[in-house]
């Protein structure tokens, strides 16, 4: 299957939900090429940028092919009528969270990018789906994108083909990352090796080293429910 950039979205930083929270999610298409630069797209911003953004999150990917589980799952609902729902940066189909692991290596239009981390879902998708829950059925689904750290920067525009330069460690998937993080959330061995995977940000690998010190899970209801 031929995988090229089907959407290519930004957007700049609004207010969002009953309590105005500021936030970049709501994104807009672009029809032509946008410079990608370490820490992002031109244009694109942030409302929280100690927990978005950043270069380990320069490029939110989110594949097309769960759309239609999400709408088998809510019911028609307008924001999954076209790509971006979810803040995305690349849209596109023929790529999951099983199919990429941390530290694939692609090239894309004139960029050089990395899969650097899974996604860990927010309060603010509830507020943008207005799902009191959207975080964590997120979470649960394993339907949570993936970022790029960018290594080459360049202009990328809808149409660019993605291509695999390398794989360093495809046993470590997004899917299977996020199945130690919020599944098998105890177990030791992949703890330990998720502890002292180079590739993956150190706030990550500190997780696992945390759990394995303490024998506790974190607490995840901040991030999903926003209390």
């Amino acid at each position: 299957m031929s995988l090229v950039v089907e959407a290519l979205l930004t957007g700049t930083v609004r207010p969002l939900g009953p309590r105005q929270v500021p936030s970049g999610i709501a994104k807009h298409p672009h029809d032509r090429p946008l410079r990608l630069s370490r820490t992002g797209f031109a244009g694109d911003k942030q409302g929280d940028t100690r927990h978005h953004g950043g270069p380990d999150k320069a490029v939110h990917h989110y594949p097309i092919d769960h759309y239609a589980a999400w709408r088998a799952e809510l019911g028609a609902h307008p924001l999954l009528d076209h790509p971006g729902a979810f803040g995305e940066n690349i849209a596109m189909t023929g790529l999951t969270e099983a199919d990429v692991a941390i530290g694939d290596r692609f090239r894309l239009g004139e960029a050089v990018i990395e899969v650097s981390q899974g996604r860990q879902p927010c309060f603010r998708l509830n507020l943008r789906f207005e799902v009191a829950d959207m975080a964590l059925r997120t979470q649960r689904s394993g339907r949570t994108g993936w970022y790029y750290r960018v290594i080459e920067e360049g202009d990328v525009g809808p149409g660019d083909a993605l291509q695999v330069l390398e794989r360093p460690i495809p046993e470590w998937t997004i899917d299977r990352l996020r199945h130690v993080l919020y599944v098998d959330v105890m177990d030791r061995e992949s703890l330990a090796a998720i502890a002292a995977l180079p590739l993956l940000p150190e706030r990550w690998r500190e997780t696992a080293a945390r759990r394995l010190r303490s024998g506790t899970v974190e607490d995840w209801r901040k991030r999903l429910e926003g209390i």
